[in-house]
């Protein structure tokens, strides 16, 4: 149970979020870390250093879907076809 949990919890932090900025999909540091496989701190180092647009809304930090899919390709990785379709819904 605790698991679904977790998913309904994430699936409505998405909902959300899904309408700001251009209509893109905004993404909390937790999304951003599952997409990019990476810890919160690295996502803190990225910003630090100016790797990723982000957006500060209400204390809370938030990046764009467009954006993050140019920070993938700037990198030379594609955006998994199963997180694109993710972020779409």
């Amino acid at each position: 149970m605790e698991r679904f949990d977790k998913i309904e919890d994430r699936l409505s932090r998405m909902n959300r979020q899904t309408s700001a900025l251009d209509g893109d999909k905004l993404l909390d540091n937790q999304d951003m870390c599952e997409l990019l496989g990476i810890t919160k701190r690295t996502l803190a180092r990225y910003r630090q250093k100016k790797l990723v647009t982000y957006y500060m809304i209400d204390g809370r930090t938030y990046y764009k879907s467009s954006e993050v899919e140019a920070f993938l390709n700037q990198k030379g990785k594609r955006m998994p076809a199963r997180l694109k379709k993710q972020m779409e819904i």
